[in-house]
């Protein structure tokens, strides 16, 4: 698997400038807007949402200042999405941190997502790039929705695959294909281009979700304890596989369990084990490389380039990774 230093250099100049844009997006004059924001900064993760909108970019032309418009963007977006899921979640820790919501309460937390919402919608604006604009509003839309249906469903527990991936091409492939989008946006004004771009990012958007879901029941140490998913009564791709091939009495057993016993360590750990021993893992897996391998057919269809090889490579990353 290639490693993500290496897929790093091919953008490494367009890296070294988003560092630049993206803290001067994200700072501001109010003095605890300010401290919370750098607090943010400092926590990031792999950057691997700005490196799929450089990479788009360049596979579809030369990387520009709506480029750097578009990475930042994408970036702040993602992480007002992630200051509200916590404060929705109830969650105190995101990989190994504190949460904004734990070090401010939810009140300054919730203020500081629509903070970042907004600021992600302006500078778009101040450099007039209206089709990243456009295109980030409606993945926006599409995220709200799709937890909204998420929550609706968690109290009900039943979710159809239909349904289950329509919540992921909302919550989660819908801000990975709006980077994809706004990247080839950035550097093209070929439609066809944008389109397969986004289309692209959608096919890698599920699998990531996939991949994310398959951690909750692994052996792994990956920054969020086993069963997470269970707990938040969540249904993921090999929880409903599992039940779709239960007979009805250990069906029943299993929605009871996520229904009222979901924060009985003991419980969950049955569920847990029984979705590993039915095949859920391995039908789960095997649809993110089918997502996956329909992603590389997309891109196959750009021409050869380094960017492009970086871009493949980026996704074997994001698919095979450990945390």
């Amino acid at each position: 698997m290639s490693k993500l230093g290496d897929i790093k250099k091919v953008i490494a100049p367009e890296l070294k400038s988003f560092e630049v844009h993206f803290k001067e997006a994200m700072s501001s004059k109010v003095p605890l807007l300010e401290k919370i924001t750098y607090y943010l900064v400092k926590r990031r993760g792999k950057q691997v949402r700005p490196m799929f909108v450089y990479l788009s970019a360049k596979v579809c032309g030369e990387t520009n200042e709506s480029s750097h418009v578009a990475a930042s963007m994408v970036e702040i977006l993602h992480t007002a999405t992630l200051v509200h899921d916590d404060v929705v979640d109830e969650a105190y820790e995101r990989r190994g941190m504190f949460s904004i919501n734990a070090l401010w309460k939810n009140k300054i937390a919730v203020l500081v997502g629509d903070y970042l919402f907004a600021k992600g919608l302006d500078i778009s604006l101040a450099n007039n790039d209206f089709e990243i604009l456009r295109i980030m509003n409606v993945a926006v839309q599409e995220v709200i929705e799709g937890e909204l249906l998420q929550s609706e469903k968690a109290r009900r527990l039943d979710i159809t695959e239909e349904v289950y991936y329509d919540i992921i091409k909302r919550k989660t492939a819908s801000l990975i294909a709006a980077a994809c989008g706004v990247g080839a946006a950035s550097t093209t004004k070929n439609k066809e281009h944008i389109d397969r771009m986004k289309l692209f990012g959608e096919k890698i958007g599920i699998a990531f979700q996939i991949k994310d879901d398959l951690f909750d029941f692994g052996a792994d140490d990956v920054g969020k304890p086993r069963g997470i998913d269970i707990k938040e009564k969540k249904m993921t791709l090999p929880l409903i596989y599992a039940l779709n091939n239960a007979d009805k009495k250990t069906k029943k057993k299993i929605i009871n369990t996520v229904k009222k016993h979901n924060e009985d360590s003991a419980k969950v750990a049955e569920v847990i084990s029984y979705v590993n021993q039915s095949g859920g893992i391995e039908y789960a897996t095997e649809a993110m490389y089918q997502y996956r391998q329909e992603a590389f057919e997309i891109l196959h269809q750009f021409p050869e380039s380094p960017a492009r090889q970086a871009l493949q490579d980026l996704v074997i990353f994001v698919t095979e990774r450990k945390n």
